[in-house]
């Protein structure tokens, strides 16, 4: 009896994990071929609705839209890019997970490199002011006696 229980928990856990795609059988296309770049125009679309899910994964309604609005565009003969084009012109950059590099978000994309070197140009000055400070400060006169001490203590045997 414990056996079965913790079978059918480790299947309910299994289950919960498994990714649930949103294709319902009537959208799918009869050619293998125009479903499999269906598939993959749509993994790469975000929902509008859900905004961290792909098309294929929302069950939106508006994803489902989205979805069928692909497949009629494939069906009509567009190619990928001008399918995600056509639905970059509708809804605007933020539908695609993936942004395109353009100059309008090239601050975006450029920004953590910029501030990179930003920081590491920060770091380096302060290293070389500090350094700098310490080569012009003088020896107290305790530092001094120091000195003298160390080097008459370790002044090699004639």
């Amino acid at each position: 009896m414990r056996r079965a229980v913790s079978a059918l928990l480790v299947l309910l856990s299994l289950l919960a994990v498994a990714p649930a795609f949103a294709v319902m059988p009537d959208e799918v296309l009869a050619d293998p071929a125009l479903e499999a770049r269906a598939r993959a125009i749509s993994a790469h679309l975000r929902c509008m609705v859900c905004q961290n899910q792909s098309i294929d994964d929302s069950n939106a309604d508006l994803a489902r839209d989205l979805r069928i609005l692909v497949r009629e565009r494939l069906t009509a003969g567009d190619s990928n890019e001008q399918v995600i084009d056509f639905v970059v012109s509708r809804y605007g950059e933020f539908v695609l997970l993936q942004p395109r590099f353009n100059a309008r978000n090239a601050l975006l994309w450029g920004a953590p490199v910029l501030l990179l070197l930003a920081g590491a140009a920060f770091a380096y000055s302060r290293l070389q002011e500090r350094g700098r400070r310490a080569a012009e400060a003088p020896l107290s006169d305790e530092e001094k006696a120091a000195l003298e001490r160390i080097l008459r203590d370790n002044k090699p045997a004639a």
